[in-house]
């Protein structure tokens, strides 16, 4: 299903200074602008192509993608349920986000590509923050602060929230999620990655389907569990990697070329055996 498109006592000190740092993150980091932002005007998307050039800031409303290459030098942000990219799908080579992006309830943030064969040129120099997001999709993209996603999914919508082959240097931290399927899968984590509580609460019918596939396409979805979900496999993780209360259990998936994480602090929980 991923296709288309791992108890020592300073551990739990560790884990509550991460979370402490994280709420920091989401409440005081949004509202920082870069230098010289006030040279460009600021854009808001409320449909369509968001043209090439350079931004002070950037606002989606509604469902918007990079028609061309983009540089914002403050913040991005996606309301409710408004749409950036869907499916990581824009026109854009090259994206240079400088402040930070915070995505909302019921939104999408697209970033990056899944074409291994093209440009993938995309960093956001700040944090990724959603709160109760429809999905994120992160492919081929660098962040040099975190990524946080709180909550959100849907229980009548097949989406994947896929989080591949990115370099992240802060903590990765995905929890609460329902939906179709989620991996997380060839990063490089320089601090910690939390996965928990997340669900897997539809599946995409007839069994074995894929809805880019003409020839075997999917008729609709039923209530389930995908059991390919919460594959957490192949990354490169600095500090600690924590699964917990994931529904599949966080698995390494060898018939899709999962291979054990690499990970230099501790692997708890689900995650424990999970590690090389």
């Amino acid at each position: 299903m991923g296709t288309s498109l791992s108890r020592r006592g300073g551990v739990r000190l560790g884990l509550l200074a991460i979370l402490s740092s994280v709420a920091l993150v989401a409440a005081l980091g949004v509202g920082v602008s870069a230098a010289g932002a006030e040279q460009h005007r600021g854009y808001v998307c409320t449909g369509g192509q968001i043209p090439a050039g350079t931004y002070s800031s950037l606002k989606v409303t509604g469902t918007c993608m990079f028609g061309g290459d983009v540089t914002v030098r403050g913040n991005v942000h996606v309301e409710e349920h408004a749409v950036l990219n869907d499916h990581a799908f824009s026109l854009a080579n090259h994206v240079l986000i400088m402040g930070n992006v915070t995505v909302e309830r019921g939104a999408v943030l697209g970033l990056g590509t899944y074409n291994p064969g093209a440009v993938h040129d995309t960093t956001v120099k700040g944090n990724i923050v959603a709160n109760k997001p429809l999905t994120l999709y992160l492919g081929y993209t660098t962040v040099h602060g975190n990524v946080v996603s709180n909550g959100g999914g849907s229980s009548t919508e097949f989406r994947n929230f896929p989080t591949k082959d990115n370099v992240i240097d802060g903590n990765l931290i995905i929890q609460g999620w329902h939906g179709g399927w989620l991996g997380v899968i060839r990063n490089r984590v320089g601090g910690n990655v939390i996965v928990s509580k997340n669900a897997s609460v539809v599946v995409e019918t007839p069994a074995g389907c894929d809805p880019e596939d003409p020839n075997n396409p999917c008729s609709g979805i039923a209530p389930g569990v995908d059991t390919d979900s919460t594959e957490v496999q192949t990354n490169v993780i600095g500090g600690n990697l924590i699964c917990k209360h994931n529904t599949p259990p966080a698995q390494v998936n060898p018939l899709e070329g999962g291979k054990p994480n690499q990970v230099a602090g501790n692997a708890i929980g689900e995650c424990a055996g999970l590690t090389a």
